[in-house]
């Protein structure tokens, strides 16, 4: 992620990256799992409400090592919201579909920021004409911010979707299998997740995401006439 968000490589573009990256990771964050939480409350289970997880401050959500990794290597995960699935009329499906919500989250946001990018960045910003060096860094930050605001959540969206315990997918994927299978699997949650954060950390994992985000990416720039647009 970071081969564009670097740029040039110097220590300035590098910093500005980290600062246009944070809001969208704090906001995107503490979307993912406050729509974890209303979801939950939707089926009927009321923990994540109770405990003031459904909301946007970030400071309720944040995990330190999973918010670095985020912002430093694009995917990462925030604390996760706490669900009763003893709440729900059907325990099964329910947690499936309050596991859901935290990417489709994400890929609405990813859809917003896009619409913002097409319409304000590639639209109305790149037509205009900049008399000075600040009013056209200043466009082209904010086009960078709205660029960052689809791959984040994109990201995210993603990397929560690998059906992999203790993610997402996973809880989506246990509503496929047999009763049979999650109990041979439950012993060695633990560890599958050291192994895909294993992966994460040497790069093929998070290589194959990439090139997810970016094919998506692709995909959606050209629906709405920015094909080609891809940094």
């Amino acid at each position: 992620m970071f081969r564009y968000m670097l740029g040039g490589g110097s220590i300035q573009s590098y910093v500005i990256s980290i600062l246009l990256a944070l809001p969208i990771v704090l906001l995107s964050l503490s979307a993912h799992e406050a729509a974890h939480g209303y979801a939950a409350l939707k089926l009927g289970d009321p923990t994540a409400r109770n405990f003031g997880r459904i909301t946007l401050n970030p400071m309720r959500h944040l995990d330190p090592i999973g918010f670095l990794c985020m912002l430093l290597a694009g995917f990462g995960w925030a604390n996760p919201v706490p669900i009763n699935s003893r709440n729900f009329r059907k325990p099964r499906r329910d947690m499936a579909l309050s596991a859901l919500a935290g990417p489709v989250a994400n890929l609405l946001l990813a859809v917003l920021f896009l619409l913002l990018l097409r319409f304000v960045g590639y639209g109305w910003l790149a037509r205009l004409t900049f008399s000075t060096e600040l009013t056209f860094n200043l466009a082209y930050f904010s086009i960078l911010f709205l660029y960052y605001g689809v791959s984040l959540n994109l990201t995210l969206a993603v990397f929560n979707l690998l059906p992999v315990p203790p993610l997402d997918g996973s809880r989506i994927l246990y509503v496929l299998l047999p009763p049979r299978i999650l109990i041979k699997i439950a012993p060695y949650e633990r560890y599958i997740s050291l192994a895909v954060m294993l992966l994460l950390l040497l790069g093929p994992l998070s290589w194959l995401i990439q090139l997810a985000v970016r094919g998506i990416m692709g995909g959606m720039f050209a629906l709405v006439g920015m094909r080609g647009f891809l940094i």
